[in-house]
């Protein structure tokens, strides 16, 4: 009988094992299948990469199938509008010299209105909740007096939004707070100038505010100290009624501090280097020829050329690296 259960014992454990090698086997076979699924799908949209980059390519390619001089691309009218080719003239420019601050947005202390009962009483009714917007006059709430028994009418002193409330009928006011209103139509924005800018920031400077895509125009109203800090506040008024901006918004501001006459300016987004050389593409027809340029001074916008172009060229002021692409690829095929 020992001998029987011995080799039953023998009998379950190789199955066991042949089951579990099986199950093992099936396994790795499932995991194999995967990852060639995962390489399949990894070659098609290498494919597909390729087959993108190769139709950039034709629309890089010139009309005719060839390239003019050392740094030149052909190009034709056709194709440059269709992949987004623009161009502008270099001529005269006024540049826009700036400092760049940082601030946020707030609201005036005129804006801001905490509203206490005149007496302390018991508050009959309340005609007003957060997120109300009201105007100068309007009722909130009545309160009887403890001492004269008479009801009086809480209004509104400022239009606005009601930010909080803290009235409820059949409560007694004491010394809180009924209700907080605040008006956002106007908001200031207030940037942080140290003592290295002071000299060249002053109340009436213009600044472009930008706060996210939007770009604001304003001018510093007054200059006054920030408490116990290094700096000083710059303060400009912002128009919020269309621009619907919050308090305690973060933006960027850039003071002009001066206005600077060039002969000949470029915008700096046509700018490319070739090499170890800046400059852009000139267009005459279908030609657009690479120009180095000696640059100067410059703006948030434009950079002063001091050599390199005269008054009145064309040049591409928009998507240039395509050009670039094109007479790269081309060096290139013509290496191999």
């Amino acid at each position: 009988m020992k001998v029987f259960n011995r080799y039953l014992i023998i009998i379950i454990f190789t199955l066991w094992g042949t089951s579990s090698i099986a199950a093992a086997q099936e396994h790795d076979h499932d995991e194999h299948q995967k990852m060639e699924q995962i390489q399949d799908h990894q070659d098609e949209n290498i494919d597909h990469l390729e087959h993108g980059n190769n139709e950039v390519h034709e629309h890089e390619e010139v009309a005719d199938g060839e390239h003019g001089g050392e740094n030149e691309s052909r190009i034709s009218k056709e194709m440059a509008n269709k992949v987004g080719i623009e161009t502008a003239i270099a001529t005269q420019k006024v540049l826009r010299q700036t400092i760049t601050s940082y601030g946020t947005l707030s609201t005036g202390a005129e804006q801001l209105s905490h509203m206490r009962a005149r007496f302390s009483g018991l508050i009959t009714a309340v005609n007003a909740s957060i997120g109300d917007t009201v105007r100068k006059g309007d009722l909130l709430a009545e309160v009887e007096s403890n001492e004269s028994l008479k009801t009086y009418k809480v209004k509104a002193p400022i239009a606005g939004t009601i930010v909080q409330r803290h009235a409820n009928r059949s409560e007694v006011t004491k010394d809180q707070v009924l209700f907080s209103i605040a008006n956002f139509d106007t908001l200031w924005a207030e940037f942080r100038i140290y003592p290295a800018q002071r000299e060249r920031v002053s109340a009436g400077k213009h600044v472009a505010i930008a706060s996210g895509d939007r770009l604001i125009e304003g001018e510093i109203s007054h200059i006054i100290p920030a408490l116990d800090k290094p700096f000083q506040l710059a303060r400009v008024k912002i128009d919020n009624r269309q621009l619907g901006l919050s308090p305690g918004l973060l933006v960027e501001g850039r003071v002009v501090v001066g206005d600077l006459a060039v002969p000949i300016a470029i915008e700096k987004g046509g700018i490319q280097n070739i090499g170890s050389q800046a400059g852009v593409f000139i267009q005459e027809g279908d030609s657009y020829q690479f120009t180095p340029l000696m640059l100067g001074r410059s703006d948030d916008r434009y950079v002063e050329v001091l050599s390199g172009l005269q008054d009145g060229q064309r040049y591409v002021n928009r998507n240039s690296y395509l050009i670039k692409a094109d007479i790269e690829k081309s060096e290139a095929e013509h290496d191999h």
